[in-house]
């Protein structure tokens, strides 16, 4: 069973929803009721847990197999992070390996991610600019040269599969019209998440990726520190 979860937050449970509902349709009987405190319904939690996904729109979601998770020490979490930054802003804190989804009143999902190794690493305000369910993957011409001296041949494209470097999601980062070719993005080794080993991009566990891609979209303020 995929351990994924791309289900973005519900609110209220079902069965708490239905109940007031309900509660609101009552007919108040023509007496005085008596006066009680009203009870406190603290807001849900968004789900953190990762399920099987079984409302995937793509069937390659349903071919993925094996552990697509992060190291328990980098799983996801919803965390106090205050920041000027307002809510829906994506920020990266290369030096600490997080990515954080700024939520209200001074909340925030915190996802853990693999950075550019020493000599890749960059910083910035950028915004994402497109969104890729299986992107195919076109290796800049500067890293196909730099692996091909290293003996090791690089394809000028691979389409979204298994296997791609880019994983099942990818989020396109742009500097206004300009793609900067530096990418958030999913990768089939789970065991890199929280370490320098990507070539520049934002490496995310296909889980999480997932997950984040169901939250952003189009023109979202993505941070880099």
């Amino acid at each position: 069973m995929v351990k994924l979860s791309a289900v973005p937050a519900r609110p209220l449970m079902p069965a708490l929803a239905a109940g007031l509902v309900l509660a609101a349709c009552v007919a108040t009987p023509p007496v005085e009721p008596p006066v009680v405190e009203t009870p406190v319904v603290e807001a849900p939690v968004k789900p953190l847990s990762y399920l099987p996904d079984d409302t995937a729109d793509d069937p390659r979601d349903l071919n993925l197999v094996g552990d697509q998770l992060p190291p328990e020490p980098f799983r996801r979490a919803e965390i106090d992070y205050p920041t000027a930054e307002p809510p829906g802003t994506v920020i990266i804190d290369t030096g600490e390996k997080h990515l954080y989804l700024v939520e209200e009143d001074g909340r925030a999902l915190r996802y853990s991610v693999g950075v550019g190794r020493e000599g890749f690493a960059w910083k910035g305000t950028v915004a994402i600019g497109s969104r890729q369910k299986w992107p195919r993957w076109f290796p800049p011409k500067e890293m196909i040269a730099r692996e091909a001296a290293r003996g090791h041949n690089i394809p000028e494209m691979m389409e979204g599969q298994i296997g791609n470097p880019l994983g099942a999601r990818a989020l396109y980062l742009y500097d206004g019209p300009k793609d900067t070719l530096f990418r958030i993005h999913g990768t089939f080794e789970p065991k890199s998440i929280g370490t320098n080993a990507s070539s520049g991009c934002i490496r995310m566990a296909n889980a999480d990726v997932m997950d984040l891609y169901e939250r952003v979209g189009v023109g979202t303020r993505v941070v880099v520190r």
